[in-house]
């Protein structure tokens, strides 16, 4: 749920944000563009993030998972540099046909920038599905709000803690008995397997689009 909703919400408003300042008709749209950028390099910290969170009633919430990532700086780029490279003339037919602003992103936009938004999509699904310290931040109290990878963090933590607690009788005992000893590093492999085989099953439907939005968007930027 978190990646499905997290994903879809964050694609779509950021592609909103990405259509709005490749408009040159925008006047503040370089003000609103660096503004953005500068949230790449500089962030309020761990501490403040946490207290704004807070202060939002986003705490034990399945909302914390959305919100705060909604709009991706990176992402919003790439779809950006996309749409100015569509044709005006397409743009420019709608508005003469009395399409506004919205009806322009969600009839024309959208269904022409579908190879940038799969590229982002993928990135933003990868980030949801591998995600798991704002769980132990937020929600760590709630097991309803848990996640996939933040139980696998779980259970490698405790499997590290085992073998650090086992002493060397122990571990040469285990190793004569003839039965097959669980270690960390064979946690840590079970657990990529399985964190990995989602996306790589998604992978294959949205290669061609993410090939396509990386070259474009790569050019333009």
């Amino acid at each position: 749920m978190r990646t499905v909703v997290g994903t879809a919400v964050s694609v779509f408003c950021t592609a909103m944000l990405a259509y709005t300042v490749s408009r040159q008709d925008y006047v503040l749209r370089k003000f609103v563009t660096m503004a953005f950028v500068f949230t790449m390099y500089f962030s309020g910290g761990l501490i403040p993030g946490y207290l704004l969170i807070r202060e939002l009633g986003l705490i034990n919430s399945f909302w914390v998972y959305i919100f705060p990532g909604i709009i991706g700086v990176f992402n919003m780029i790439v779809i950006r540099s996309f749409i100015e490279g569509l044709p005006d003339g397409i743009l420019e037919s709608a508005k003469i046909d009395g399409a506004g602003d919205f009806t322009t992103f969600i009839r024309i936009v959208l269904p022409l920038t579908v190879p940038a938004l799969a590229t982002v999509s993928l990135f933003v699904a990868v980030a949801q599905w591998n995600s798991w310290f704002d769980v132990f931040l937020y929600n760590s109290s709630n097991i309803n709000l848990s996640t996939l990878q933040y139980e696998l963090m779980k259970i490698l933590q405790t499997s590290n803690t085992a073998a650090n607690s086992m002493t060397a009788a122990d571990q040469f005992a285990s190793g004569q008995g003839g039965t097959a000893t669980v270690t960390p590093t064979s946690i840590r492999a079970t657990m990529t397997i399985i964190a990995s085989v989602p996306i790589i099953m998604v992978y294959p439907f949205l290669q061609k689009y993410f090939v396509k939005g990386m070259t474009v968007g790569g050019v333009k930027g």
